[in-house]
């Protein structure tokens, strides 16, 4: 297997944890409209930046950012220093540089690992108007406003495991997809990082690969940032967990994501489905594309009426250990335990066909 899918489930009470453009002096949550109602998200790139900053918290050595290019409000830039092999989240997350063009430099680009979708609410939900006012020992009180939401958002990720420490060249025609290293400066990098790295074929390209300890640290280290997970915005007034309330993960051999519909909203829009019965139909689908046991994290005290139907229509898989259910955190780390030790090395290359 080569790809690691899932789809998790962020629950969010009375919170605003990422917040879009202020209407005057109220602060508004992110939303989109669809078929007539507001249903509150979270963007990818938020959700991103906390896993960077957990992963951060933990004492990984984040990626220097700066910013290049013209002045706010006109053509602008910022950019991390765009090393992959030095830096763990420019490996895993991906970057775009783009340079100022009195640099004279080339924009490069990483495509990311690690891809994750939008955190939507699995029902409609309308944001409280929170009216506030600041008066403490001035004349003139400061009136102000912001939303804020009680809901489940949900979002599928993939991790393209091999993908991580490797990183493709650019054929001397110019011609491939580069993810973007000039061969000598990666291995002159590599060997100051972390001897042994090597030029290989990869996926029809050439390119350069870190060994195999250091691949196998990267995504142990994201698993233990996802279970530790913290951020979001007005923590002050709305503080809240973020580790995931609930994840189901599968190794597959493709990056095909099969649980898109084991996890979402009902169709009358009365909130979270957990389906049992939709998992085990799509597990039959894809049979031999995937590789047991499926990795259930679900919080206790979550949403417990699901969680003992989910039990009950799959407890032949559960009993045969083909499921596996536990604590988010404890699935997590477990996880990246197995990883650090080379259990499931296998994931690191590509499934030969």
């Amino acid at each position: 297997m080569a790809f690691l899918a899932g789809k998790m489930v962020l629950a969010v009470e009375a919170g605003a944890p990422n917040n879009g453009a202020g209407d005057g002096t109220t602060g508004r949550v992110k939303k989109t409209r669809i078929r007539g109602r507001d249903y509150p998200y979270v963007s990818a790139q938020a959700f991103r930046r906390w896993l960077r900053d957990t992963m951060a918290a933990a004492g990984s050595v984040p990626s220097p950012t700066e910013r290049v290019g013209k002045a706010q409000g006109k053509a602008q830039k910022a950019t991390t220093a765009a090393d992959p092999i030095q830096y763990v989240d420019d490996d895993l997350f991906g970057y775009m540089k783009a340079t100022a063009k009195s640099d004279d430099a080339a924009t490069t680009v990483r495509d990311t690992p690690f891809m994750v979708g939008t955190f939507l609410a699995v029902e409609p939900v309308r944001p409280t108007e929170d009216f506030g006012v600041m008066s403490r020992n001035i004349s003139d009180p400061v009136l102000h406003a912001h939303e804020f939401y009680t809901a489940d958002l949900a979002a599928p990720f993939l991790l393209d495991v091999p993908r991580v420490g490797t990183f493709t060249l650019q054929a001397a025609d110019g011609s491939g997809r580069p993810n973007y290293l000039d061969e000598k400066t990666a291995l002159a990098v590599a060997s100051a990082v972390q001897a042994g790295a090597t030029t290989q074929t990869f996926r029809d390209h050439s390119a350069v690969r870190l060994p195999l300890a250091p691949r196998r640290e990267r995504v142990a280290v994201l698993f233990e940032g996802l279970a530790e997970l913290a951020g979001g915005a007005k923590k002050a007034l709305h503080y809240g967990d973020r580790v995931p309330a609930l994840l189901v993960m599968v190794p597959m051999a493709g990056g095909v994501n099969p649980l898109g519909f084991v996890i979402d909203g009902a169709a009358d829009g009365t909130g979270l489905q957990v389906r049992g019965d939709v998992l085990r139909g799509e597990l039959a689908a894809w049979q031999g594309e995937w590789e047991p046991p499926v990795l259930v994290g679900w919080r206790p005290g979550f949403r417990d009426v699901l969680r003992k139907q989910f039990e009950t229509d799959l407890a032949e898989e559960i009993t045969a250990g083909t499921v596996v259910i536990g604590h988010p955190r404890t699935v997590l780390l477990a996880l990246a335990a197995r990883v650090r030790s080379g259990q499931h090395d296998a994931w690191f290359d590509d499934p030969a066909r």
